[in-house]
């Protein structure tokens, strides 16, 4: 018999009846109600033919009264198996007006033999039977259909995080949608008064310990929080407490991007594991941006790259006269190119293809756009790959920066923002130490132009750490080996990492260009670090797989093991942001650091890799090399005086500040 209902449901899944099908059936019920009550009230022994008379006249005045108000409140218009509690409501309202003017109806012409036959008591039962019915018809067209269509697939139990209205909309929509194949057998709430309750038909539990023992009784693997309580708690331990027990976290879109309601799958998503880091949400002075980029002319290096190209967003929303985007790289440069077109086309726009260390090209680009603000985010930034190519790391990050900044004093942009790293920090790496250089020149100019009294432009420099789903990160990387099968692989199961979400990063760098003044050094407070062992295991049970293998492949050509935002020497300062500090660093004279460093990038054209590490590590006494073919240029040189003449003066304890 089952079978036969699901093969006759299966042939009607795609269809529904007619409207005027349903106003017949609906006239119909009318007519049996009335026949019901009147059978009852006179059975068949006092059911005469007067009677019959009378009921028949009832009928005929009740039919033409309702259909009218069904027309008028369109009761039909709905599908069967989709209707509503508004749908239900529409019936009583309707039925309501009809036989409320029926009676007024019949009061007025006042028939021989009293109402038809039937009293106000069987009036009002007619009534009461016909909105039954048609409620009814309702319901069991709903739960037929939701019986027989909507088994299709192992149905799988879940339980709804919140019992506020955004909760109960998410699961009322799973109550009324089959296709999503989702069975609600809880709630979960953190509200004292609610826990213990009954709502929809199931009951409410605390987000206690005693909830996944609960949760494996009913054989509940899902939770489906709801878009208002994941904001609450996507910074709390919670979501971490469900990974940790095997549960598949699930959420929505807002409930008022539903267009009315939850139908399919792909309104629900999976919890990210971004959600998971321990981060405090990040407030900016919204207005003080806007006073330094409203109306300026805004230049971005690395536009196409992740940082780069979120900066071009966030710049874009702060009405600047023009953008300058340049990058090296075509395609996705004319991605972000689309997107501005899309987004923000009434923002003037210039997209170049050019490489900063073309320095007549980059000249060329100044004396025709004007730039007033620069965001300096063009950098190699991969450690192993800039571990074996060292000249191109010189080339790309110091030369092109050093040409950059000296544009800038040139054509008097008022300020230049760079993106450093805390791999700067005690580098152990080429990438590192060049973003470190970097660090020295433009502070070192900053406080050159300060020190002879000329107004220049305003260098700020930024550092943070790794951002998450940036280009070549670990998120990005782990998402797809799982999605391949595994391993996942991991360099070390001890390192750790600081993470930023890229909004987060870049909505602190704008923040930071906005209150320097020239020279400072800022770092961010990137929150906890996170060991990427528990990073991936996380990852492993937000899929839902189990059988996903972590292999340990060892540290990588100069990473360490942690990262530091600071030197050990260096001290900071608080600025009016709390999670913006000023780091308190050496100052370098600028006329030898640029000697240095013009030596550098010249020893960096022999692609000489041993000789050009030689140089910076003289630049940067403080760099180390750590698992790289380098670490023999530091024994060579431990206990020896360096060959830099003020490196020697460092470790006498001369100072090199200005």
């Amino acid at each position: 018999m089952e079978k036969f209902l699901n093969r006759y449901f299966d042939n009607f899944n795609n269809r529904v009846l007619s409207r005027f099908s349903i106003w017949l059936i609906d006239v119909f019920i009318i007519a049996f109600s009335s026949f019901l009550v009147y059978f009852i009230r006179f059975g068949f022994q006092y059911f005469t033919e007067e009677v019959r008379i009378g009921g028949f006249r009832l009928t005929l005045i009740l039919a033409v009264f309702n259909a009218i108000f069904f027309i008028m409140c369109k009761t039909f218009s709905g599908v069967l198996r989709f209707s509503s509690f508004s749908d239900l409501l529409k019936i009583v309202y309707a039925l309501s007006l009809g036989y409320g003017l029926s009676f007024v109806f019949i009061q007025i012409i006042k028939p021989e033999g009293g109402l038809y036959f039937a009293n106000n008591v069987m009036f009002f039962a007619i009534y009461a039977l016909n909105v039954m019915l048609m409620v009814f018809s309702r319901i069991l067209a709903k739960e037929l259909y939701d019986m027989f269509s909507g088994r299709k697939g192992k149905t799988v139990n879940v339980f709804v995080y919140g019992t506020k209205m955004p909760g109960i909309s998410v699961a009322k929509a799973l109550k009324e949608n089959w296709i999503l194949n989702y069975r609600l057998t809880g709630f979960i709430s953190d509200e004292e008064n609610m826990i213990g309750k009954n709502l929809l038909g199931v009951r409410i539990y605390a987000n206690d310990d005693d909830l996944f023992r609960i949760m494996r009784m009913k054989t509940v693997k899902t939770v489906i929080i709801s878009p208002q309580k994941m904001e609450e708690i996507k910074n709390s331990p919670f979501l971490s407490r469900f990974i940790d027990n095997d549960i598949s976290l699930l959420t929505t879109s807002p409930v008022n991007e539903w267009n009315g309601e939850l139908t399919s799958k792909e309104q629900l998503k999976d919890i990210q594991i971004e959600d998971l880091l321990p981060r405090d949400p990040i407030h900016i002075n919204m207005k003080e941006i806007a006073s330094h980029i409203e109306g300026k002319r805004i230049m971005i290096t690395g536009a196409a790259g992740s940082i780069g190209s979120e900066i071009v967003r966030q710049v874009a929303s702060f009405n600047p006269y023009s953008l300058i985007l340049i990058d090296q790289a075509e395609t996705p440069l004319h991605d972000v190119r689309l997107d501005l077109h899309e987004r923000w086309r009434d923002i003037r726009s210039e997209i170049v293809v050019a490489d900063i260390t073309n320095a007549t090209r980059m000249e060329k680009i100044f004396a025709q756009t004007r730039p007033q603000y620069i965001f300096h985010a063009a950098a190699y930034k991969h450690v192993p790959m800039m571990e074996d190519n060292v000249s191109e790391s010189i080339q790309n990050n110091i030369l092109g920066t050093k040409i950059l900044a000296d544009l800038a004093i040139k054509y008097g942009v008022y300020k230049f923002v760079m993106i450093s790293t805390d791999k700067a920090v005690n580098p152990s790496n080429v990438m590192g130490c060049s973003k470190r250089i970097c660090e020295i020149y433009v502070q070192a100019l900053a406080k050159h132009y300060e020190r002879i009294g000329k107004k220049a432009t305003q260098f700020i420099t930024t550092r943070f750490g790794n951002v998450l789903g940036s280009s070549g990160s670990v998120i990005p990387l782990f998402k797809e080996q799982i999605k391949n099968g595994g391993p996942i692989t991991v360099t070390h199961p001890e390192i750790i990492r600081y993470f930023m979400l890229i909004p987060e990063a870049c909505q602190l760098v704008l923040e930071a260009g906005s209150m320097g003044n020239g020279g400072e050094i800022y770092i961010f407070d990137m929150g906890k670090p996170v060991k990427i062992l528990d990073l991936a295991k996380h990852m492993i049970r937000l899929s839902g797989l189990k059988n996903i293998k972590i292999e340990f492949t060892g540290l990588r050509h100069g990473e360490k093991l942690y990262e530091e935002l600071l030197n050990c020497a260096e001290h900071t300062k608080p600025t009016h942001h709390e999670k913006i500090m000023i780091a308190d660093v050496r100052e370098y004279e600028y006329s030898e650091v640029k000697t240095l460093i013009d030596d550098l990038i010249e020893t960096s054209y022999l692609y000489d890799d041993v000789l050009t590490v030689k140089k910076m590590k003289e630049i940067v006494p403080e760099f180390h090399s750590i698992n790289s073919p380098f670490e023999e240029i530091d024994k060579k040189t431990d206990g020896d005086i360096p060959v830099a003449s003020w490196t020697s003066r460092l470790q006498n304890g001369d100072s090199l500040a200005v």
